[in-house]
């Protein structure tokens, strides 16, 4: 913006940006970041907050941190119901006056109508639902008129430096004040938004309990209220669009029944006949005009309030874009309760317990790395164990097929010597029986003689 007409977010008074050179560069502080031309540091703006003095020993106070107490926080999105419904009825007011001037004579006919003629009769030929349906539709315009004004707040705060690089680059439990008291510096005008309020009551938790995680999730259910909550207000204009064009059915309805209540059908009498005709098809005409009107306003409503709902969506998504990507990358906890811990404890006993959360931190790497060892060990005797177990199950089913080998070979060869012996035993058994078939044969071709010899004895 350097060397540019712009206007102040917070007053809309215009001002020129001067030119910048790097000759016109402040000198860097200590810390390597130039401090700001024309902007006292954070702390120089809250010196009227804090109190300095002597003790009781001659040394100088501590100077105490004011106390914040937050600011009253307006509905970023819902306009004031009266406002809106005071500028929806002056608006309708002055339209209905200014489209009365063309309203053309109930002796007219229709067809010699004028263009403004014709648009003044579509308002006035149904007064009731007409005029019903103008106040709703400017109603609803001018709470899209002033969301999108709340919208144009909600933007020109999105041009804060919210979280300013030449207090830290990152935000601890140390700083996290200084960043809370900047917020507090703004002007009122700005201050009270969705994204300084989130921020704001992000970086208030984080000072209380200092840990990313609760940051992350406050911002995430922060996130989800103000959708919520942007959601809900268009629940007016919707009905609105909704309401107009059942009015103009309901103004339809009612001009058909007039049309049709009117009729004159009596027989007898023709020319009664065509003037009742003649009127119920200008009945109809006039009563499908209402439908006309409703849907010709809820169409040019609808339009706006959708894009009024993007707009609103967009600029919240952009609010949760920087503290997802800013905010939260840049809170450093530090191992969060520790931090908190420090705080209540004093000094010395935090830095003995940082000293010891350092040496249990060392410790535990080390135990990690031995932990690490021994689980290449293990995994190293592992696969020696997988291999000998396999060249173990190799040799087993070598040896043992080897064995069966044998054993069928010596089975094999007793089996045949057997039957060999088998053989030869019955080979000589065979010639044995053939021998004695032989001397059977020839004992029978033969007598024998069989003479029995007297004993000799006492009883013989």
């Amino acid at each position: 913006m350097a060397g540019k007409m712009v206007r102040c977010p917070a007053c809309d008074s215009k001002l020129q940006i001067p030119e910048f050179s790097a000759a016109e560069a402040p000198a860097p502080t200590d810390g390597g970041v130039p401090q700001p031309t024309g902007v006292s540091n954070v702390w120089d703006s809250e010196k009227q907050h804090l109190e300095t003095g002597l003790g009781a020993d001659g040394r100088p106070l501590a100077p105490e941190k004011p106390q914040r107490e937050g600011w009253v926080e307006t509905d970023p999105t819902n306009p004031n119901s009266f406002v809106a419904f005071g500028m929806g009825l002056v608006s309708a007011l002055t339209l209905l006056g200014m489209l009365y001037l063309f309203n053309p004579p109930d002796a007219k006919p229709a067809a010699e109508y004028k263009t403004m003629e014709w648009l003044a009769a579509l308002f006035f030929k149904h007064a009731l639902v007409s005029v019903t349906n103008t106040i709703f539709f400017c109603w609803a315009m001018a709470i899209l008129y002033l969301k999108m004004e709340k919208l144009r707040h909600q933007r020109r705060a999105l041009m804060l430096d919210i979280l300013p690089m030449d207090i830290a680059k990152e935000i601890n439990a140390e700083n996290v004040g200084q960043f809370i008291d900047h917020l507090y510096s703004f002007h009122h005008r700005l201050r009270d938004s969705l994204m300084v309020n989130r921020i704001r009551k992000g970086l208030e938790l984080f000072e209380v309990r200092p840990s990313n995680s609760d940051v992350s999730a406050m911002m995430s259910s922060q996130s989800d209220i103000d959708s919520a909550r942007i959601g809900s207000s268009f629940s007016m204009v919707k009905a609105f669009l909704w309401a107009i064009p059942i009015l103009g059915f309901i103004g339809t309805v009612i001009g058909l029944s007039h049309a049709i209540g009117g009729m004159n059908l009596d027989m007898d009498d023709l020319t009664k006949i065509k003037a009742t005709l003649g009127d119920v098809v200008g009945g109809l005409g006039t009563a499908f005009d209402a439908t006309l009107l409703g849907l010709v306003l809820a169409l040019l409503l609808n339009f706006p309030m959708n894009a009024m709902i993007k707009a609103e969506d967009d600029n919240l998504n952009a609010i949760d874009a920087f503290c997802n990507e800013v905010l939260l990358p840049r809170l450093n906890d530090g191992g969060g309760s520790n931090n908190s811990l420090v705080a209540a404890l004093g000094t010395e006993t935090g830095a003995f317990i940082a000293a010891l959360s350092q040496a249990m931190a060392g410790a535990q790497q080390e135990f990690l790395r031995d932990l690490r060892q021994l689980t290449a060990k293990i995994d190293e005797q592992a696969m020696n164990l997988d291999r000998r177990a396999d060249a173990h199950a190799t040799l087993v089913a070598t040896e043992f097929t080897k064995t069966m080998i044998k054993l069928r070979e010596d089975v094999t060869s007793g089996i045949s010597d057997s039957a060999n012996k088998t053989t030869d035993y019955i080979r000589t058994l065979a010639t044995a029986l053939q021998g004695l078939n032989g001397v059977l044969k020839d004992l029978g071709e033969k007598q024998v003689l069989i003479q029995q010899v007297k004993k000799k004895g006492w009883f013989s």
